[in-house]
C-alpha cells in the first residue's frame, strides 16, 4: 500500500498544520500560491504594530486548517436523505481547495492597491482560478475537471452548496476566524482571541447554511467582542491609516506624472519598472497580476524618492521612513470648521490635494441580513432545543446592543508639521499656532465666538 505523503507547517497559531491531501499539497506548490509569501497580510499596519510582518501565504494556510478542522467536525452529521440539512461528506474537496485558495488574488498593500488601480482581488481570484494557463487551475482540474468551476464559485458566492459558502464568506468563517487570531497574535493584540475549538464544537449543519448551539452563546459573543476590538484598534489604528493616505496619494501622483509624460510622448520606461507598467495603463493580464507582489511596489517607491518631481519624492520619503500624516476626528457638528484648516496649511507650504485628506474608517461588530445592501451580511443562527433557529441577536443582549452599530471614525490627515510647537524664529509659528486652535484632545474642534464664512 502505498504511503500518503504528508507535509507539516509548524504555526504559532494552529500548532501544527498536517497536510495530507494530495490535491492540498500540489496546490501550495504552484506559482500562484507561493506568490502569497511575499504580500503582508495586514499591509503597512507593520509600521504601528512591528512584528505584524505574516503574510497571506500564511494566513491562507491558516484558513485551510481551520476549514479542515470544520469539515472533521460536520461529518459527525452526514446528510441521511436531500433536504435535511445534513453535511454531504463529498464537499470537503471544495471546501479545502476554497479556503486555502480565497485569497489568491490579492495585490501587494492590497486595500490600498485596489482602490487606485480599479482591481478587485475576489474577480482576480476567479479568474486566476478559471484560467487554463494557471498551475492553480491546471492541479485542480487534474483531479477533477469540474473542480476549478466549482472552487471559483465558491469565491464568487454562488455555489449551489450554501453550507459551503457559509464556511468561506459569512459573519462567522473559517476567513474570519484565522485573521483575528492571526493577526492579533502577530500585532500583539491579545484582546483579539477567541476559543476557537469551541466554536468549531459548536457548529451545526443545517438547510442553507451553518447553525451554532444556543448553550454556546456566551463563546460566540466572546468571538463578536474580539472582532469589534481588533477593528477599533488594530485595522483601524490612525497611524497606520495615516500610512495608507501617503501611499494613495503618492501612487495617484505617480500615475499622474505617468500620463502626463504618456501625453507628451517623452520615454516612460525608467518611471516605472515594467512589471508595474500595465497597472498604469489599467490594461493587465493575469500573467502580468501574478508577477506583482509588496516588492514590486517598494522597488519604484524607492526610485521615486529621487524623483525630480517634488512632490513625488517627499511622498516617497514620508512612506519609506515612516513619516505618517497626523490626524484629528471630525465630528458632523465639527465638520464646517475644516474650511478654516486647508487654507493654513496652504499657507504652510503643502499642497491640500498630496497632503491632505479626509478618511472615513467604519465597519459593524455585527449585523442583520439585509438582502438589497450593496454588501449583504449573512447573520448568525442560533441552535434552539427543539430544532428551530433563532438570529443571534434576538437570544445575545450583549451582541443586540452592537447590532448595526458602526465603529470606527472619520479622521482628517495633514502634515505633521501643523501640530509643532515651541516653534521659535520659525516663520510659519503663527500658521500652526492657528491651525492648533482648532484642534483639541485629537479633535476638530469650535473655536469661542468663531464666525464661518
Amino acid at each position: 500500500m502505498k504511503k500518503v505523503r504528508e507535509k507539516v507547517f509548524r504555526d504559532p497559531v494552529h500548532n501544527f498544520i498536517h497536510v495530507n491531501d494530495p490535491l492540498i499539497l500540489e496546490l501550495i506548490d504552484t506559482r500562484e500560491f507561493q506568490r502569497l509569501r511575499r504580500i503582508k497580510q495586514l499591509g503597512v499596519a507593520n509600521t504601528v504594530f512591528h512584528t505584524a510582518e505574516h503574510s497571506r501565504f500564511s494566513h491562507s494556510l491558516g484558513v485551510y486548517e481551520v476549514a479542515r478542522q470544520i469539515a472533521n467536525h460536520l461529518e459527525r452529521f452526514p446528510s441521511q436523505k436531500l433536504g435535511d440539512g445534513g453535511w454531504k461528506v463529498a464537499e470537503r474537496q471544495v471546501l479545502l481547495a476554497a479556503a486555502l485558495l480565497h485569497d489568491l488574488g490579492h495585490g501587494p498593500y492590497s486595500h490600498t492597491f485596489e482602490s487606485i488601480f480599479k482591481t478587485d482581488h475576489e474577480k482576480f481570484t476567479q479568474d486566476i482560478i478559471l484560467s487554463k494557463n494557471t498551475e492553480v487551475h491546471q492541479v485542480l482540474a487534474k483531479f477533477d475537471e469540474q473542480l476549478p468551476e466549482k472552487v471559483a464559485s465558491v469565491i464568487a458566492k454562488t455555489y449551489p452548496n450554501k453550507q459551503v459558502v457559509a464556511l468561506i464568506s459569512s459573519q462567522i468563517d473559517a476567513d474570519r476566524m484565522d485573521y483575528l487570531l492571526r493577526d492579533a497574535y502577530y500585532s500583539g493584540a491579545t484582546y483579539g482571541t477567541f476559543d476557537l475549538a469551541r466554536i468549531i464544537h459548536l457548529m451545526r449543519p443545517v438547510e442553507d447554511g451553518i447553525a451554532f448551539e444556543q448553550k454556546g452563546m456566551a463563546t460566540v459573543e466572546d468571538y463578536i467582542v474580539s472582532r469589534y476590538q481588533m477593528y477599533e484598534q488594530v485595522y483601524f489604528h490612525p497611524v497606520a491609516r495615516g500610512i495608507e493616505v501617503i501611499l494613495t496619494h503618492l501612487l495617484k501622483r505617480s500615475i499622474e506624472l505617468f500620463q502626463e509624460q504618456k501625453q507628451q510622448h517623452l520615454k516612460i520606461e525608467h518611471f516605472v519598472t515594467p512589471d508595474l507598467k500595465p497597472l498604469f495603463e489599467y490594461n493587465v493580464s493575469i500573467e502580468q497580476y501574478l508577477d506583482l507582489d509588496d516588492a514590486s511596489i517598494l522597488e519604484n517607491i524607492n526610485l521615486w524618492r529621487h524623483s525630480s518631481d517634488k512632490v513625488l519624492a517627499e511622498l516617497s520619503m514620508r512612506f519609506l521612513d515612516r513619516k505618517p500624516l497626523k490626524s484629528i476626528e471630525i465630528r458632523p457638528e465639527t465638520r464646517q470648521y475644516l474650511a478654516k484648516l486647508r487654507p493654513l496649511i496652504e499657507d504652510a507650504g503643502f499642497n491640500i490635494k498630496y497632503y491632505t485628506a479626509e478618511n472615513d474608517s467604519f465597519d459593524t461588530a455585527y449585523d442583520l441580513y439585509h438582502p438589497t445592501a450593496k454588501h449583504a451580511k449573512t447573520q448568525i443562527e442560533m441552535l434552539q432545543p427543539d430544532g428551530s433557529l433563532a438570529e443571534l441577536s434576538t437570544q445575545s443582549p450583549l451582541v443586540q446592543a452592537l447590532t448595526g452599530r458602526s465603529y470606527g471614525n472619520a479622521r482628517y490627515f495633514f502634515p505633521a508639521e501643523m501640530l509643532m510647537e515651541q516653534t521659535t524664529g520659525d516663520l510659519m509659528a503663527p500658521v500652526y499656532q492657528e491651525f492648533q486652535r482648532y484642534v483639541h484632545n485629537g479633535a476638530l474642534t469650535e473655536i469661542e465666538n468663531e464666525i464661518l464664512d
